[in-house]
Formats: C-alpha cells, structure tokens, sequence
C-alpha cells in the first residue's frame, strides 16, 4: 500500500510539473533545484526526484550539473510533434470510428457541445480542457494501447502553444467546428470522412501554431 501511494504521488507530481513548464510557469533557461520544487509542492523530494528524472527523459528538463535547466517545447518541437500526429493520429479517429461504444459516443459529442459553449463565452481556459478532452476521448476509444501511448503524450506537449492558437477567436471557432464536422462522421460511422477531417483539422492546427 505504500508503495502505491509513493507511485501515485510520484505521477501527481509530474503531471503537476509537465504542466507548469509546458504552460510556461517555468520560463526556458530557468533553473530547477528538488529542494526549491519539493518546497513549492509541499512534498518531499523523493516523488520530485523521480518527476526530474521522467521530465528530463522526455527532454523538458536539462541536467547542467548545478540543477535542472528548464527546456520546454520549443516551435520547432510542436512542428515536429504535428507532424507525427499528421501521420497517424488519422489511423487513431479511424479506429475509433469502428470501435467507440455509443457511451463514449456520447461522452466524445458532449465534449464537442461544452467546447461550443465555452467558444461563445470566450473562456479560453474551458475552451483548452475540452479540446484536451476531444482528443484523449478519440484516443482512449480507438481501441489500440499502441496508439494512445503515442499521441496523449504528444497532445499534452503542445499545450503551450495550443493555448496560444485558441486564444485568437477566430481559430478557436474553427477548431470546434472541425471538433464538430469529426464527431459526426464517427456518429455515423464513416470512418474515411472521420480520418480526412482529423488530417485536415491537424493540418490547421498546424498553420495556425507554428505557420
């Protein structure tokens, strides 16, 4: 029991810290002590030196001998990471197409419904949730764990300059739409329209992010 509370500390932490650095808590070049981070968590430095070690693993985070160096996700990164969804994240909406059970039908169309909500009311921080639930949604019913341990990890790495890009009115309106447009062809089981509209979506994504 104890060791599993140590490991669900040890996640907490590190999807605290992600967050932070990828939503720009933690501006790039700033540097990173268990000691300071253990303190502003209220942890001890055991769960935080586990994140460290995940953090830097997935090269958010740089040892330079003193501290961690935050690194973040730079613009050429998110190029990259749409790149890769560009490929496969298609096979993922077309998969889910063909095995999402109608609950999480259901819970994808209503994901699309409070993104709409939060778009008219311009509440950007509701807007980024939903557009995060859309898409783990897509990936959590596509029926391939191979899949979904690819792209949730790079979804959540964009965040920073998503946030950015739905933060201009105009995008985040054509994003729910095309939110909308995706959903429906799943809704109806037409998994070709489905998998054209994510690329398509992507590709948007894409211009409007990193030009």
């Amino acid at each position: 029991m104890t060791e599993h509370k140590s490991i669900s500390l040890a996640d907490c932490v590190f999807e605290k810290l992600e967050n932070d650095i990828l939503s720009g808590k933690y501006a790039y070049g700033e540097v990173l002590t268990e000691a300071r981070l253990s303190e502003e968590l209220g942890v001890s430095r055991t769960p935080v030196r586990e994140a460290i070690r995940r953090l830097e693993q997935e090269h958010i985070l740089r040892d330079s001998g003193k501290g961690m160096v935050v690194q973040g996700i730079t613009k050429e990164d998110v190029a990259d990471i749409l790149d890769v969804r560009l490929c496969i994240e298609g096979l993922a909406v077309r998969r889910a197409t063909e095995n999402m059970t109608d609950e999480e039908k259901r819970q994808l169309l209503e994901a699309v419904e409070l993104q709409e909500f939060y778009v008219a009311r311009g509440d950007v921080e509701h807007i980024q949730e939903q557009d995060h639930q859309f898409h783990e949604r897509i990936y959590a019913g596509c029926g391939s764990v191979t899949l979904q341990s690819l792209l949730v990890p790079l979804h959540r790495k964009a965040q920073k300059f998503r946030r950015a890009s739905v933060e201009r009115p105009e995008r985040a309106g054509e994003s729910v739409k095309e939110h909308r447009g995706i959903a429906e062809a799943i809704l109806v089981g037409d998994a070709d329209a489905a998998e054209r509209l994510m690329n398509e979506h992507i590709a948007c994504a894409r211009r409007s992010m990193v030009g």
